[in-house]
């Protein structure tokens, strides 16, 4: 994994955030569909490259809050996938692939039941295929949790976290700050319309009851009036405290590299780790690069250095 180096005039964070979807305005590739059904009765839409070939390395990327196939991270990464011959698959979470889920259920970045049944099912679809997983941003922390949770049988050969928000409330707290509140009025608006969507079909989504107009404002305020009851936690405290990612990365056994920037508008010096990592954890902590951004090159050929670092990863795994 080559060291990522910014654009000379283009090392400002909101720049490197913002910067992908000013160069990718369309998804790279087309993908195919697949509704995955779920133990509950409801489903996860799935995003492939291709239909798996024999033998073929399987690729899953876990997207960020209100994410999609449609991010440029993500249609990206599918792609990069694809030329090193892999096949790459987007698992959305509950309503974030343009449909609307059939349960108030929703996600989180602690959520791993959903991700849990899905390898599982690749494992019994595709026994013979390695499988390694990417987790982008929130998609990221819950890969974390994944991987410790189920640090005796993963399933995933190994796993790449992207600017992770390891600790959910310094994170909570650093996107009502500053410029960085432009990002979250972003991501809410997405996340509200889905509210109100859900509203029209359920009686109570979380304290929301049905033909109530739903006045969020914050991040917060989302997570402690609708991600904490409806998945069980006390209030919005209790769901940071039980879901961040930075307590349980001693626990994780499979291969495992994170990448942080320290100038993420989404977080602050509190999800770097401080205490010694095991030996099967990569730590990449650059100077710059945003929020999922990390954009090199040069003004006349910018590149997305993820889409190179993180299939370098694994194939540096598939070669051990």
């Amino acid at each position: 994994m080559t060291p990522f180096e910014p654009i000379p005039s283009a090392r400002n964070p909101h720049l490197q955030t913002i910067m992908p979807r000013l160069m990718r305005r369309q998804p790279v590739i087309s993908p195919l569909w697949q509704q995955l059904d779920l133990p509950d009765g409801d489903f996860v839409d799935l995003a492939w490259t291709q239909t798996p070939q024999p033998g073929q390395p399987i690729v899953t990327l876990f997207h960020g809050l209100a994410g999609s196939f449609h991010n440029p991270y993500a249609n990206g990464l599918l792609a990069a996938f694809q030329r090193q011959g892999w096949c790459g698959v987007v698992m959305h979470f509950r309503s974030c692939s343009g449909r609307l889920n059939r349960v108030p259920r929703t996600y989180h970045s602690g959520e791993t039941q959903d991700a849990r049944y899905f390898l599982t099912t690749l494992r019994m679809r595709y026994p013979q295929h390695p499988i390694h997983a990417v987790g982008v941003s929130l998609g990221g922390n819950m890969l974390v949790r994944y991987l410790a949770e189920y640090a005796d049988d993963p399933i995933v050969s190994s796993g790449c976290a992207v600017s992770p928000p390891l600790d959910l409330a310094a994170c909570s707290l650093r996107i009502q700050q500053g410029f960085s509140r432009v990002y979250q009025a972003y991501l809410l608006r997405s996340m509200r319309q889905t509210l109100s969507d859900k509203l029209t079909r359920h009686a109570q989504v979380g304290r929301w009851q049905a033909g109530e107009q739903p006045r969020i404002s914050t991040l917060f305020e989302f997570d402690q009036t609708v991600t904490a009851p409806l998945h069980g936690f006390e209030d919005a405290h209790h769901y940071y405290q039980q879901c961040s990612g930075l307590s349980v990365l001693p626990a994780i056994r499979a291969p495992l590299t994170i990448i942080h920037a320290k100038d993420d508008p989404f977080m602050t010096d509190a999800v770097i780790p401080t205490t010694p990592l095991p030996a099967n954890i990569r730590y990449q902590l650059t100077d710059h690069g945003g929020h999922v951004g990390f954009v090199t090159g040069h003004w006349r050929a910018p590149r997305l250095w993820l889409e190179e670092a993180v299939p370098a990863w694994i194939a540096e795994q598939l070669d051990t």
